[in-house]
């Protein structure tokens, strides 16, 4: 079988992934500085990051990482405070935006507390302030749903996933009832790219619908993530991609 979108790099547990998803970071922002001043980061929410936070705080790991030029965003985040354990933010400032004293001007959070309506509103002229009218981020990091949902795009959501013009919308969770704020396909589709961080073998069956096909983001909205000019790359674990090519 050959994935329908893509491309694969299988590491053999979840701290390899880790560990090359930071050297990823580390080259990439190192060449976006070089070449235009600045990297930005869109960082994704949920487990599949918390290995790489842990390593982006180590001084010695994330050596000539240039922060001071390193922009953080974030691709989606629930309508709560920033403290709340179901803050997207408060994981990465708990595990390395604070131990590493990151500039506050650096670090672009969701204002979640706001309510997801006027949360959007806000990030959405955030993010024109900050890239003008075509916002492209050097990095977007993703996580993939139980159900096939990428960011907060959730399948049958006709509002946000046939979105074309709004950079940031608000999302309801369906099985939640969780309100959120997320990214739109077009900011996504147009980052240079984009790392999907797959460590957990509890995605293994809805990692094998996205990687595999039939192609309908609609139902399975990670299917929908195709940079017009940039690069897709899946980080899984033998675990995972064994699970998911074997099927039931």
């Amino acid at each position: 079988m050959n994935p329908l979108i893509g491309r694969i790099e299988e590491h053999s547990n979840p701290d390899e992934l880790a560990r090359a998803a930071l050297e990823s970071f580390r080259s990439i922002a190192r060449d976006a500085v070089e070449r235009r001043g600045r990297c930005v980061v869109a960082l994704t929410g949920g487990s599949s990051p918390e290995g790489l936070f842990r390593l982006l705080a180590d001084p010695v790991l994330a050596d000539e990482i240039p922060w001071e030029r390193v922009h953080l965003f974030w691709g989606d985040e629930r309508a709560v405070r920033p403290g709340h354990p179901r803050s997207n933010f408060r994981l990465a400032d708990r595990l390395f935006i604070r131990p590493l004293a990151l500039a506050g001007a650096n670090v672009h959070r969701i204002h979640g507390e706001l309510g997801a309506r006027r949360a959007a509103e806000r990030y959405e002229a955030e993010l024109h302030r900050f890239f003008g009218e075509h916002p492209r981020f050097d990095l977007v990091h993703l996580g993939l749903g139980d159900d096939g949902h990428v960011a907060s795009l959730f399948p049958f959501d006709a509002t946000t996933l046939h979105e074309r013009v709004r950079l940031a919308l608000p999302a309801l969770h369906p099985a939640l009832g969780e309100w959120r704020v997320t990214l739109t396909y077009p900011v996504l589709r147009a980052a240079r790219h984009i790392e999907f961080l797959v460590p957990s073998s509890a995605k293994a069956r809805v990692l094998r619908r996205a990687m595999y096909g039939p192609l309908d983001p609609i139902r399975i909205p990670a299917q929908g993530v195709r940079p017009r000019h940039g690069d897709l790359l899946w980080r899984v674990t033998s675990e995972v991609l064994a699970a998911a090519r074997a099927g039931d």
